[in-house]
């Protein structure tokens, strides 16, 4: 029987985007239907890729370098949802690595279910982004992508801490500020597909900001550290840029984000 670490890996070592959600899926049931049978399957111990396996296309670009998008047009929309697939395909890279990576930490099974479900739901997302694309007659892949989506993953490596307060309590909190504007953007043009999927999208990410929280909480209180102090200390360390709002302060709290965690960080980190 494989280990959740050994299953983790093997996500993160698939290239196809396809390939990796389905694989992603059938280890969150195998680790959700042996949990409801009594029978867990360990957690174990693996060797990660310090990035993981990509597929040929999208080609990947300095951020500077990809071209810029205008939801305006038909073209643009569909540059704005290969940005989005992009995003949720390295997601589910996220949410397997800090499984497999951080397995030296002893932690609570909770913690597992919670990135394990995330994972899941991420693969999801792109699954229905993918899907847009496709009946919009595109690919995942047809388009350049961010070259700097993964940097956060190995400035955190060694970092747990790091890296719950940069990947879903900087990164994915991001996406709560900005996915409404996006829904609105495809409203406005009548694309009912795109609509559905990335209110899913919005409204499960909330979760995965909430585990980020949940678990930061958890290891500062295992070592008596204040939450909001190695909050500030971790995202100026490791977050390259500013925290830029608006912040959607509504779903932000829902996830267990206060305002008094991100707003002294908005002017504050350098460019």
């Amino acid at each position: 029987m494989k280990t959740l670490a050994e299953m983790a890996t093997e996500v993160l070592t698939t290239a196809d985007g396809r390939a990796k959600t389905a694989l992603s899926h059938a280890h969150a049931k195998a680790w959700f239907d042996a949990r409801a049978a009594g029978q867990p399957i360990p957690v174990g111990s693996a060797n990660p890729p310090l990035r993981p396996s990509r597929p040929e296309r999208p080609e990947l670009l300095s951020p500077r370098d990809v071209p810029k998008r205008k939801p305006g047009s038909p073209a643009g929309r569909i540059a704005l949802l290969h940005a989005v697939a992009h995003i949720e395909l390295n997601a589910v890279d996220l949410h397997w690595d800090i499984i497999a990576r951080f397995t030296d930490i002893p932690m609570p099974p909770g913690f597992y279910d919670d990135w394990v479900k995330a994972a899941d739901e991420e693969s999801k997302h792109f699954n229905l982004i993918c899907d847009c694309l496709e009946a919009l007659g595109s690919h995942y892949g047809a388009l350049p992508a961010h070259a700097g989506m993964w940097r956060a993953a190995e400035d955190t490596a060694g970092d747990i801490l790091g890296r719950l307060a940069v990947v879903p309590m900087v990164l994915e909190a991001r996406g709560l500020d900005v996915t409404p504007g996006m829904i609105d953007i495809f409203r406005a043009a009548k694309a009912t597909q795109a609509v559905e999927a990335l209110d899913v999208i919005y409204a499960e990410e909330v979760g995965h900001v909430a585990y980020g929280s949940k678990w930061f909480h958890f290891l500062c209180g295992r070592h008596d550290l204040d939450p909001k102090d190695v909050f500030h200390e971790l995202v100026t360390k490791y977050f390259k840029g500013p925290l830029k709002p608006p912040f959607n302060e509504e779903k932000r709290a829902e996830a267990g984000l206060p305002p008094d965690f991100y707003w002294p960080l908005a002017d504050q980190i350098p460019t």
